[in-house]
C-alpha cells in the first residue's frame, strides 16, 4: 500500500502561491476539474483537458490537450494565473514553469490523497472553508458505506478497468494500492488481485476462472463512459455468458459499468463507493447507506 499522505509539489513557494489571486485556472485532469467545480470554482476555470466531461458545463471550456499530451501553446494563450497538474512522469509542471506559469502538482491516486488535494486546492484558491465542508461530507458518506458493508461477510470481487473491445482479452484489473481497491474494500469487498505486485495488472481469463470471484465489475472498453449505451452494455455482458462455470455469471452478478466516477478519483468517489456497496452487498445498500 502507498503511504497515506498525498504528494504535493509546488513550482513556487507556498506563501507566494497563497498571496496571489486565482481568477484564471487551467485544469489538466478530470479529477482536478471535478474538484474545482465541486468547490464552486467553475467560473474561474478557463481551460480543461479533452477528457473533462463532468460536470456538463466543463465540456464547453477551451481544451488544452490531454493529461500526457498537453497543448502548451494553448495553455499559454489562455493566460492562466494557476495551472493545476496531476503528478505525472513527463514533468508537465516543470515545462510549464519554464514558460513562466504558476503551477501546482497534485496526487489524487488514493482516497487519502484526494482529500489532501481537495484541501490544497482550497488553500490555493481561497476556498478553504468550502474544501473542508466538501471533505467532511464525503467522509460522512464513505463512513456510512463502510458501516453498511461491515455488517455483511466479505465478497470477492474483480474490477476490470479495461480490455480489448468486444472480447475478454487484454484485460487490465484494479490491483492493490489503487483508489478502486480502497473503495472496494471499504464497501465490504475482497479484491482477487490484492496480491498483485503492481497496481494495474494484466488479467487472464484463466486467472479469473481460477479465482472465481463472487462479483465481476467490468468497465470494458468504455473509457470515461465514451459512447456507452444499453445495447453495448448488453453486448458486453453477453461475452461473459459463455463462462457459466463462473459464480458471478451463474448468479447474475457481472456488472457492466460505464460511469466516469468509477475511474476519476475525486469528489464523486462517494457515488462510486455506494455503487460498489450495491454490487457487493445489495441488502446492506437497501438498508440505507446514503
Amino acid at each position: 500500500m502507498r503511504p497515506l499522505t498525498a504528494v504535493l509539489v509546488l513550482a513556487l513557494p507556498w506563501p507566494a502561491l497563497y498571496g496571489q489571486t486565482t481568477s484564471r485556472i487551467v485544469s489538466t485532469s478530470p479529477s482536478i476539474t471535478e474538484t474545482l467545480y465541486a468547490l464552486g470554482l467553475g467560473g474561474r476555470v478557463v481551460g480543461v483537458t479533452s477528457f473533462c466531461t463532468y460536470p456538463p458545463e466543463a465540456k464547453s471550456k477551451p481544451k488544452v490537450g490531454t493529461f500526457l499530451e498537453p497543448d502548451y501553446e494553448r495553455i499559454l494563450a489562455l493566460k492562466p494565473d494557476l495551472v493545476l497538474v496531476i503528478r505525472n512522469p513527463i514533468n508537465v509542471s516543470g515545462r510549464l514553469s519554464d514558460l513562466g506559469l504558476r503551477t501546482a502538482d497534485l496526487d489524487m491516486d488514493t482516497v487519502e490523497s484526494v482529500f489532501a488535494s481537495i484541501a490544497a486546492i482550497g488553500r490555493l484558491t481561497g476556498t478553504g472553508s468550502r474544501a473542508a465542508a466538501l471533505s467532511a461530507s464525503l467522509k460522512r458518506d464513505l463512513d456510512a458505506v463502510r458501516a453498511a458493508g461491515s455488517k455483511s461477510g466479505r465478497t470477492s470481487v474483480l474490477f476490470l478497468v479495461g480490455r480489448a473491445p468486444g472480447t475478454l482479452q487484454s484485460m487490465v484489473g484494479a490491483g492493490p494500492g489503487t483508489f478502486l481497491d480502497q473503495l472496494l474494500r471499504l464497501a465490504g469487498g475482497t479484491n482477487i488481485l490484492a496480491q498483485s505486485p503492481i497496481q494495474y495488472p494484466k488479467v487472464s481469463l484463466e486467472t479469473i476462472l481460477a479465482s472465481d470471484p463472487d462479483v465481476i465489475i467490468d468497465m470494458g472498453d468504455y473509457a470515461h463512459g465514451s459512447g456507452a449505451n444499453e445495447a453495448r452494455r448488453r453486448e458486453e455482458l453477453a461475452l461473459w455468458k459463455a463462462y457459466g462455470q463462473l459464480k458471478a455469471v451463474r448468479t447474475g452478478r457481472v456488472h457492466a459499468v460505464t460511469a466516469a466516477h468509477f475511474v476519476v478519483p475525486g469528489p464523486r468517489m462517494n457515488a462510486a463507493a455506494r455503487d460498489f456497496l450495491a454490487f457487493l452487498h445489495p441488502e446492506a445498500a437497501r438498508g440505507g447507506a446514503r
